[in-house]
């Protein structure tokens, strides 16, 4: 049994705890500390999910380097683990994002309060080790095949994230921003953990269910098994009721129209690296599981809800995109912006076509990478003007002409430009949402449109035009934030223009996820003529 997805998993968690018993950080000296003990042990998790890719055998079994420890026996519950396509893509992500969101985030936590208070010694180590903390647990969440254990981290991982928005806010919200840093905390929990109850009675349901015909376990694998092999028959009635308990969690945490208001508050409110960390690694585990649980453990009620959640992420990617365009607070835009992302992945799921899947897993990459550049970028710029608002900027491109060109990158890659990387997720998505669904296809393509409009405004009021007071001294980046973007804005090239190795990655998932809903790509409307001997006929 190999043990590197556990130990991908344990490296973050315990760096977590070592982080936070490190030395009070009372000095300078000790904070440095604390901050690079945790920014190896990121780049250390980093090191084990590339093993993890490495090994990975695209045309090998679904699940690969699987592990299964006996957890609760009685209730057939093991800390089980396997990586297969997508999962391995989304852990790959996770790991780049995390080291770079530290680093981002170097001085986020330096203390404002007085010395020899609790905030001054300990606020360094909870930051970074909340981080860490974070990590792990989405780690597990896209390697977990056991639905119990993929449920416990799923909502473990809210802990964390409540603090780090709550007790570590924008400093640029103003006067009243502490106030509203704990409103979005407590929204946040509050959304997510009412998506976590109801999918918790849903995992209860199935296993009642399971156990009823002989099935008494919550292993992934095992369910899907026996309901392919018609050994678990779900009534259809019951077999809705329980894809909408495990898909409203999932549709609160992606987030999804209606149920997405608490992440503009969130990310608002959050540091730049706290709002990625939300918006690339945590909100992810939403869609990617919509694709591994909805789609595998109820294939029939997944066709049925299909329609109407296309209907929905439609209206999210339009809604989000003009919301998005009348916007006056930089991270908002962002966050309204990434709504409308999300409606263009879980369209790509829910079309069950296999460019559509491979353009939703694709999308979730790539928005993950477009989306930390673009609000890593206008965090920068944010903690050296001190305002979020739009209005205070402009003219920035003339004294810091790379801060403002990496925006720039950042928002051409968020409107899906051709050549960056998430616009061959568009195109795909689309793609293979036209052919089932014209209709909501041919709507769709204006969600491009609108991304044009709300990011080359935002560009032009911010970055254009004669320097606006206040904005004169603001510095161009420095060395270590030019560390932060440089990789990120690669990334976007590199799999702008050479997607295959992602690609190959996720397809056989893909593919087998089409095979158990029983869904195959619809034949073209026009098909090629057919030949005789190499000659049209």
């Amino acid at each position: 049994m190999s043990y590197l997805l556990s130990a991908t998993c344990a490296v973050p968690a315990a760096g977590a705890v070592l982080t936070a018993a490190l030395p009070a950080g009372t000095t300078e000296a000790r904070r440095r500390t604390t901050k690079t003990v945790a920014l190896a042990v990121s780049v250390l998790t980093l090191g084990l999910a590339a093993a993890i890719a490495a090994s990975f055998e695209p045309g090998g079994a679904r699940y690969q380097l699987t592990e299964s420890h006996s957890w609760i026996r009685s209730f057939g519950i093991s800390f089980s683990l396997g990586a297969d396509g997508i999962g391995t893509a989304l852990v790959l992500l996770t790991a780049v994002l995390v080291p770079l969101v530290m680093l981002a985030g170097w001085h986020d936590a330096d203390p404002s309060a007085p010395e020899g208070s609790f905030e001054s010694k300990r606020r360094t180590q909870a930051f970074f080790a909340l981080i860490l903390a974070v990590e792990a647990m989405v780690l597990v969440s896209f390697l977990a095949t056991d639905v119990f254990v993929f449920y416990v981290f799923f909502e473990a991982m809210l802990i964390p994230m409540y603090f780090l928005i709550g007790g570590f806010g924008d400093k640029a919200g103003g006067p009243d921003s502490d106030r509203q840093r704990s409103y979005a905390a407590v929204k946040f929990l509050l959304y997510n953990l009412l998506g976590g109850l109801v999918m918790l009675a849903a995992v209860i349901g199935l296993y009642v269910v399971a156990a009823d015909q002989g099935q008494a376990t919550f292993s992934l694998t095992a369910l899907t098994d026996a309901i392919s092999s018609g050994k678990l028959v779900i009534d259809p009635n019951a077999q809705r009721a329980l894809f909408l308990g495990f898909f409203f969690a999932f549709a609160v945490k992606a987030p999804m129209w209606p149920l997405h208001t608490w992440l503009p508050n969130a990310m608002g409110e959050s540091t730049a690296g706290t709002a990625v960390l939300i918006t690339a690694v945590v909100d992810k585990v939403g869609t990617f599981a919509m694709l591994r649980f909805c789609l595998g453990l109820f294939p029939d009620a997944s066709k049925t809800f299909a329609p109407v959640i296309m209907v929905l992420a439609l209206v999210g990617i339009v809604y989000g995109a003009l919301v998005a365009i009348g916007q006056k607070d930089i991270k908002r835009l962002v966050a309204y912006a990434s709504i409308s992302h999300f409606g263009f992945i879980i369209l790509g799921v829910f079309a069950m076509t296999s460019q559509g899947q491979s353009g939703a897993t694709l999308y979730m990459v790539n928005h993950g990478i477009s989306t930390a550049a673009w609000m890593l970028v206008a965090g920068f710029l944010i903690s050296r003007r001190g305002s979020r608002l739009i209005a205070d900027y402009g003219g920035v491109q003339k004294v810091a002409p790379v801060l403002a060109g990496t925006f720039l990158i950042g928002g051409l890659a968020t409107l899906s430009l051709p050549g960056m990387a998430p616009f061959v997720s568009e195109f795909l998505v689309l793609v293979g949402t036209f052919s089932r669904y014209p209709a909501i296809g041919i709507v769709a393509t204006f969600g491009i449109v609108l991304a044009a409009l709300y990011a080359l405004l935002l560009y032009q009021r911010t970055m254009t035009g004669p320097v606006k007071a206040g904005v004169e001294g603001v510095k161009d980046l420095k060395a270590r934030e030019l560390a932060v973007v440089a990789p990120l804005v690669a990334l976007t090239l590199l799999l702008g223009v050479y997607p295959k190795p992602l690609t190959d990655l996720v397809n056989p998932a893909v593919n087998d996820t089409l095979s158990q809903v029983h869904r195959t790509d619809p034949a073209p409307a026009h098909p090629v003529a057919a030949t005789n001997g190499g000659e049209h006929e």
